[in-house]
């Protein structure tokens, strides 16, 4: 007789050796104590012949017992009834017409499970210590078949504290066997017990697990445990029938046969202990079950409402605050048996079981890594995988919202890690360790084998995605078909990973800048919003400079966006007439300088991580309070139309910086033309009227020409420094990084980088230099909105001069101009300090601004 070899078989662990031989009728003596008496060997056992007929008695009373024989009458005697007699009485019809069920060697035993006596103390010690050794051993063997399958026997029963109702199922049941039990006899008993409660165990666990909201992977374990313990149940279906077939089977024997087991059941026993000292499934389960039966409808509705992102941001802040709640599944179930399998690399057999399983549990996670990184589907319905998916977040947020969420949160990894942060771990969304063992629990947990991994699997999703939304059909890799099997351990599967990334990342690549035309799109808004070639700029301020002169609620969009229309089609050359139209003027709720200072007060820079908030200042306050109506050229700016999928990289966090910088350098542009226009003015008779008799006038008239020269220097600097030393280089410089690009992420991070250089090297992300450089702005915007009054009061002077009291206004001419000098030059000394200071620390860029202040800084 042999061991059966199973699917996943445990049978080469078990490698027990029952072969026909040990059928023989040749009598064989069994294992049993000697004693010496006065020093001579005395043989107190049976002889050869009496022994073959007593055993070959009790294997046919075993076989043929009916509830008249007579040992069972004598049994019955001494207060135990036989447990195959009340099996016999108590068992259900059912079973009882079903012949071929209940003479099966190991289910003959499980129909009288609710049968077996517990007789108590002194009825066993009694019967025992009347029983040779022969007889306790035949009875003893028959008990430990019972155990074996955990059931209790009459002599070996359940632990006096075991309770069915109060212990844990996962702990197994512990025996105890009888004291009158010859302690021969008993110290091979107590060896082979364990199996019992690792049994017990092993088999609460497979049926605990298998239950639905335990995942796919466990599922998995369950199977291939289950397989392991047909062997195991094969094994003792052919111990079953040497026990009653055989005269020579003895407790010697069945310990002999059994014995590698006992490892093996322990190894699997150790990892389901494990696997349930993690989390409390009970609670777990009730939670879920509770939760998926009464929200589920809840859900959804708020899904198609588009509220799913709030109450996903409600449920991770719970987590976070009150334990993660997430049962051992996914790949945490793989982990804990990768690091079992590691701890225990000097043990063979451990070493070769804990593979086995390892594969086996991964097969449902290794096919959906499949789908997921060939398909860009993320088919995971009780959320094992390291990648997770909200689902509220749809493409259509890339339009209106400023987070671009679809891309940065629509599919992340579960432990919270990026590529710009491998190692930090964002608290929303992530749920918390575990408190036994450390590891972040259910999907959350990143098998090791694929922790240097996990972030191409993630990015070759997202490709693949991006390009499924488009309705382009992805085309599976013949090289590796569905039905070819892939496991963790093989290197076949990493060399599949790498594959399956680089042609989703190549083929989402050769769509944005192939069949999008990323990079002319790119040129276009260079061209549109860093004025580049400022022409149609020009154009337009003159067309629409009554319109921009009104108030920002007032100014008309349609009349700006038609002017600005004609302005563009006069203007376009190229491949910028191919986009035009998808320029827009838009109307910013805010001030620039007032609305850069709130963020960068809140986060430190554009777009930046969290930040400590600074108080807000009292002066900044009372203006918030008095501040008048602004203007439309202060608030206009332009919006650019993109369509999926060139919005995630022309997404609307890169537009806003755009629009940020393009309303600086406007602002700029506007100011100059402003200044431009007051030199014009200043050219006429009244500035230019020699007045020797009045020399307090062309004193006053020189000092205007000198600060209206400062101030439209100051401008002129600024602009060229924003233009040929910050914006030309930086954008020649993603030239060269997109001609050389060969991941997504890589130009979706070089754009963004790009973006945020040009505006740390426009001094658009340090509050002190914003608070000095919008000081300055102000001062000369307004001191050009007062050309008029200049020339009016130069008249005024002139005609005054002229009348025989003379001019007696000069002193307040004096004084409303020193006013605008003050204030100018001392907020020039403060924001030349500051870029003096960043450029010697922080931002060695702004070297050159500091050369070309230095050459306005003359004057009084």
């Amino acid at each position: 007789m042999r061991v059966g070899h199973g699917h996943g078989s445990l049978a080469p662990l078990l490698k027990s050796s029952l072969s026909p031989a040990q059928n023989s009728t040749r009598p064989m003596e069994p294992f049993t104590p000697r004693t010496r008496t006065g020093g001579r060997k005395k043989n107190i056992t049976l002889s050869a012949k009496e022994y073959t007929k007593i055993t070959g008695t009790i294997a046919s009373v075993r076989r043929n017992r009916l509830p008249q024989d007579e040992v069972e009458e004598e049994i019955r005697g001494n207060g135990h009834s036989s447990r195959e007699s009340r099996a016999r009485s108590q068992a259900e019809p059912s079973f009882i017409a079903e012949t071929s069920f209940v003479r099966a060697p190991l289910n003959s035993r499980v129909s009288s499970v609710s049968a077996i006596p517990k007789a108590k103390g002194k009825a066993k010690q009694e019967l025992l210590d009347n029983v040779p050794l022969d007889v306790q051993e035949a009875l003893i063997l028959e008990d430990m078949l019972y155990i074996l399958m955990g059931i209790e026997g009459s002599y070996i029963t359940f632990h006096p504290e075991y309770s069915v109702e109060d212990d844990d199922p996962l702990q197994g049941i512990r025996f105890v066997v009888s004291p009158s039990l010859d302690s021969s006899l008993r110290d091979l008993v107590e060896r082979i017990l364990p199996l019992g409660t690792y049994y017990t165990a092993i088999l609460s666990f497979v049926e605990l697990r298998s239950h639905l909201d335990y995942g796919l992977v466990n599922h998995a374990l369950c199977a291939a445990v289950r397989d392991m313990l047909k062997d195991y149940q094969t094994l003792l279906s052919q111990l079953e029938h040497a026990f009653s077939t055989s005269a020579q089977f003895s407790l010697q024997k069945l310990w002999f046969y059994i014995h590698p087991t006992i490892h093996t059941l322990s190894l699997i026993y150790q990892l389901v202990l494990e696997l349930g000292s993690a989390d409390d499934p009970a609670a777990e389960l009730d939670s879920a079950s509770s939760a998926s039966t009464s929200d589920a409808e809840e859900d959804a509705r708020n899904e198609a409402l588009g509220l799913g992102g709030v109450k996903a941001v409600l449920s991770e802040m719970d987590n976070v605050a009150g334990g993660s709640g997430i049962a051992v599944k996914g790949g945490e179930v793989l982990t804990i048996i990768y690091e079992r399998m590691q701890n225990m690399s000097g043990d063979p057999t451990a070493n070769t079981l804990y593979n086995t399983l390892l594969r086996a549990a991964g097969m449902p996670y290794v096919a959906m890594l499949r789908v997921w990184i060939m398909t860009g589907r993320l088919v995971d319905p009780y959320e094992e995988l390291l990648v997770k998916e909200s689902k509220f977040i749809n493409r259509g947020i890339l339009e209106m919202d400023y987070t671009d969420e679809y891309w940065e949160r629509r599919y992340t990894l579960r432990d919270g890690s990026t590529l710009a942060a491998p190692s930090k771990r964002r608290q929303a969304g992530v749920p918390p360790p575990r408190s036994i063992g450390g590891r972040l629990p259910g999907g959350a947990c990143v098998p090791p084998l694929l922790e240097g991994w996990k972030h191409k699997i993630l990015l070759a999703g997202k490709y693949l995605n991006v390009i499924r939304e488009c309705g382009i059909e992805i085309r599976r890799d013949s090289s590796y078909p569905a039905e070819e099997v892939l496991t963790m351990d093989d290197e076949n599967f990493y060399v599949f990973l790498e594959d399956a990334y680089t042609h989703a990342n190549r083929t989402l690549l050769q769509l944005l800048l192939r069949d999008q035309q990323l990079i002319p799109r790119l040129s276009s808004l260079k061209r549109y919003f860093f004025l580049s070639q400022s022409s149609f700029l020009t154009h337009m301020l003159d067309l629409s400079h009554a319109e921009l002169r009104k108030s920002a609620k007032s100014a008309s969009i349609v009349k700006l966006q038609s002017l600005l229309d004609l302005a563009l089609n006069t203007d376009a050359q190229g491949e910028d007439a191919m986009f035009r139209e998808d320029v827009k003027v838009t109307m910013a709720g805010s001030g620039l300088y007032e609305w850069l200072l709130n963020v960068v007060n809140v986060s430190g820079v554009i777009g930046g991580e969290d930040g400590e908030p600074e108080a807000q200042p009292e002066e900044q306050k009372k203006e918030k309070d008095d501040k008048k109506p602004m203007l439309a050229i202060d608030a206009l700016a332009l919006d650019y139309t993109v369509k999926f999928p060139l919005s995630l990289v022309i997404s609307r966090k890169t537009i806003l910086r755009y629009q940020l910088l393009f309303r600086f350098l406007l602002h700029l542009k506007h100011v100059e033309q402003s200044l431009s226009a007051m030199w014009i003015e200043q050219k006429t008779s009244p500035w230019r009227t020699p007045m020797p008799h009045h020399p307090e006038l062309e004193r006053w008239r020189l000092r205007v020409f000198l600060l209206r020269a400062r101030m439209l220097s100051f401008i002129q600097q600024i602009l060229a420094f924003a233009t040929f030393e910050v914006l030309e280089p930086n954008w020649r410089a993603l030239e060269g990084k997109l001609a050389k690009v060969t991941t997504v992420d890589q130009l979706l991070r070089d754009h963004v980088d790009f973006l945020d250089t040009c505006l740390k090297e426009c001094m658009l992300t340090s509050s002190k230099l914003l608070r000095a450089y919008s000081r300055l702005i102000v001062t000369c915007s307004t001191f050009a909105l007062y050309t008029a009054s200049f020339t009016k009061s130069a008249n005024q002077a002139i005609s005054a001069s002229e009348t025989p009291d003379g001019d007696q206004a000069m002193a307040k001419r004096w004084d409303f101009l020193g006013k605008f000098e003050t204030n100018f030059n001392h907020w020039f000394k403060v924001y030349l300090n500051c870029v003096q200071f960043y450029a010697s620390s922080e931002n060695v860029s702004l070297l050159p601004l500091v050369v070309r202040l230095n050459s306005v800084k003359t004057g009084s």
